[in-house]
């Protein structure tokens, strides 16, 4: 209903531009009626105009309206406040100031049945009548507040500030008010002549070309100018940009030190930390060594199908990295041929700041020829994923990813069937599992614990899993176990991107199948000889974490005191970033580097507010943090803990989420709809006392989005 709402507001928005824009063409045009007849029909269809746009009107008040009633304010103050009032007033004055003139004038200009002698003529009165500004302005300032509205509507002013709007505004009031004294004059000359006379075509056509020759030569200046505005600079301090601390002042603003072109406010002992002094264990025998070499490959998947590819030593998707609780791990990453460079990112294994692999922000990007070593240990245990996070947009399309799973240090009772479901969707084929785009058959025995790892590493999809012909348990979202999960049949999984959801069930006698994306000509059937045929998928509901297994305690909840409290809201605007004129995907009405910088301390409990207002989904995936869902749309959490590093916000959706500071550093926290990261839907996490030698920019090498 939301999007139905925001839609309807955009297509009605134009609709009441064009049919304002006609009506106000019309009123002015209506004095330049050679005969009483044309006259007299124009004002006829002038009055229609005057009723045609309360259609588009009334929609947009309507879709207000029920934001109103139903949603939080944060998704229509700036609608109710200034869209409707743009609407409704000027619209008003057609109807109470011009259209009681229009029907004066229908009147006067109305001839007896049958007469034509007057039809050549039109007196002084009519044309008097027909220049009046009273019935004129009252259209055109409807069409000026219609366009003021439609600019709203493509560029909100979010978070709500009365000073984001009084420029538009005031635009809107002086181009009115020039319309006025326009129509002033004019009706003064008419009013002095005894005949009116029109003017010449060519005259009032050079007078519109000139007007619009200003607007396109205004118009295309700043347009300019706002491209060369929104050019990147060649380099980019990594925590640049507006510091947000939760409602909370910082202990001493004098004790700002500027390092690397930042501010950044020092820690309670009042020693500066670097993001590259929080590392994971320099010392120390690895547990686990692995070499991750990032090289160019042309690939076969299984349908004989061969894709150009970025890949981890050859394979799509890379190796993948399996590894126990606790163990430290190392790993070297070599860039053979990526001329782009590379790192390697741990999608949610929360490690030290400086192991995060993030160029720019926590290391340079490895370049062709280069190396560069990782060492964390691997504290959490579960279900993950790594990437490239330089260029990761095209990075992670082109292949440069693989699974990361931890297992718990002790074995289980029983051995227990473990398949990766890594979905990606390569150029030129279908969605794959793996490098596998067809039907996959597994074998597996009666009474066989299965789990299956669902990853979802495409852009901008969110990935629907139904497990077919056994029932089953979503055991951990985002590598946290759920409390007592619940049985669930005919319920399908969705998997945002970046997201990881891992389901259990204990192998049957007949055929289960893995539906993945609804394509029944891939996916996973699993039966006890790995033969049989693909059963139907019946109709499901979604599955909801919100109410889902059993509430369990946490350090904190809904109730806890807060150190800081942040709002963060998603929205779209029409806008140009790095000088490309798009929809741009906003945090708090900005892009990066003009997005906001939260700011904490190490052991803060921190509470989020995310408040979509745009119309397509953002998974927000916040560096080296699990955040705790308290609510959705106002409704707390009551199944089971839900921690996640990738929480998809809807159109129209708000959640609450907390988490404690725990992790010093430098944290990106972006959409991982990679192609919104590129537009700028970037911000970060930033730990008080912390700074980075690191710069982005055209002027370096390192682009982590």
């Amino acid at each position: 209903m939301y999007n139905i709402s925001i839609g309807t507001i955009l297509a009605a928005s134009l609709l009441f531009v064009i049919f304002t824009w006609i009506g106000s063409v019309k009123a002015s045009r209506l004095l330049y009626s050679r005969t009483i007849e044309r006259m007299h029909r124009k004002t006829r269809k002038l009055l229609f105009w005057a009723w045609f746009p309360i259609i588009p009107a009334a929609a947009i008040l309507g879709a207000i309206a029920w934001m109103q009633q139903t949603m939080l304010t944060a998704f229509w103050i700036d609608r109710a406040l200034i869209q409707a009032p743009l609407i409704l007033l000027p619209l008003l004055t057609i109807w109470f100031v011009a259209v009681p003139k229009l029907f004066k004038l229908r009147s006067i200009t109305k001839q007896p049945q049958g007469d034509k002698e007057q039809e050549a003529t039109v007196d002084s009165t009519a044309h008097l009548r027909a220049a009046a500004p009273g019935l004129i302005i009252p259209f055109q300032m409807t069409a000026l507040a219609a366009l003021t509205s439609f600019y709203f509507a493509l560029v909100p002013p979010v978070p709500f500030k009365w000073l984001d709007i009084s420029i538009p505004l005031a635009v809107f009031v002086l181009a009115t008010a020039g319309l006025w004294c326009r129509h002033q004059f004019r009706y003064r000359g008419v009013n002095k002549m005894e005949a009116y006379t029109a003017p010449a075509f060519w005259k009032r056509g050079l007078a519109m070309v000139s007007v619009l020759a200003i607007l396109g030569a205004s118009g295309y200046y700043l347009f300019n100018y706002a491209m060369d505005k929104s050019e990147l600079p060649p380099e980019i301090d990594m925590a640049s940009g507006t510091h947000d601390y939760g409602g909370v002042m910082p202990a001493d603003t004098s004790m700002h030190n500027h390092q690397s072109g930042m501010a950044a406010m020092t820690s309670n002992s009042g020693k500066m930390i670097s993001v590259a002094d929080l590392t994971g264990p320099r010392e120390g025998i690895p547990d686990r060594h692995f070499t991750l070499t990032a090289q160019r490959k042309t690939v076969t998947l299984s349908s004989g199908k061969t894709v150009d590819a970025w890949t981890y030593n050859g394979q799509i998707p890379g190796p993948e990295l399996r590894m126990k609780e606790g163990e430290l791990i190392e790993v070297t990453l070599i860039n053979q041929d990526i001329e782009q460079g590379v790192t390697a990112h741990w999608h949610g294994l929360d490690v030290p700041n400086a192991e995060d692999g993030v160029a720019g922000a926590t290391q340079n990007a490895v370049m062709p020829g280069e190396t560069y070593t990782y060492r964390f240990r691997a504290e959490q245990v579960g279900t993950f994923w790594y990437h490239s996070h330089q260029d990761s947009r095209e990075a992670v399309s082109m292949g440069l990813f693989g699974a990361l799973i931890v297992e718990p240090k002790t074995e289980p009772f029983q051995p227990v069937k473990d398949i990766t479901v890594m979905t990606h969707r390569w150029k030129g084929a279908s969605i794959a599992v793996g490098a596998s785009d067809q039907l996959e058959r597994m074998a597996i025995a009666p009474g066989t614990p299965v789990r299956m790892r669902l990853i979802n590493t495409d852009d901008w999809v969110n990935q629907n899993f139904t497990l077919v012909g056994t029932h089953f348990e979503v055991a951990a979202i985002d590598g946290t176990e759920l409390n007592k999960p619940d049985v669930l049949t005919n319920t399908h999984v969705v998997v945002p991107t970046g997201g990881r959801y891992d389901i259990t069930f204990i192998m049957p006698e007949r055929p289960v199948y893995l539906d993945v994306g609804e394509n029944r000509s891939g996916g996973i059937l699993m039966s006890s000889d790995g033969s049989g045929d693909v059963p139907e998928t019946p109709p499901t509901v979604a599955f909801d974490p919100l109410t889902y297994g059993s509430r369990a305690a946490t350090a904190f909840d809904a109730s806890s005191r807060f150190d800081r409290e942040f709002t963060l809201i998603l929205d779209n605007k029409l806008g140009i970033f790095n000088r490309k004129f798009d929809f741009l995907y906003t945090l708090n009405g900005g892009v990066f580097p003009n997005a906001p910088m939260f700011m904490v301390k190490e052991g803060d409990l921190v509470k989020t507010t995310f408040i979509n207002r745009g119309n397509v989904d953002h998974p927000m995936h916040l560096h080296g943090h699990h955040v705790l869902v308290l609510s959705r749309n106002g409704k707390p959490s009551t199944g089971s803990p839900w921690w996640s590093d990738t929480l998809d916000v809807l159109p129209g959706e708000t959640y609450e989420v907390a988490f404690v500071a725990n992790n010093p550093g430098l944290w990106m926290d972006h959409c991982h709809n990679l192609v919104h990261a590129a537009a700028g839907m970037s911000m970060h996490l930033m730990y008080e006392g912390v700074t980075t030698p690191y710069v982005v920019g055209s002027g370096t090498q390192n682009h982590p989005e």
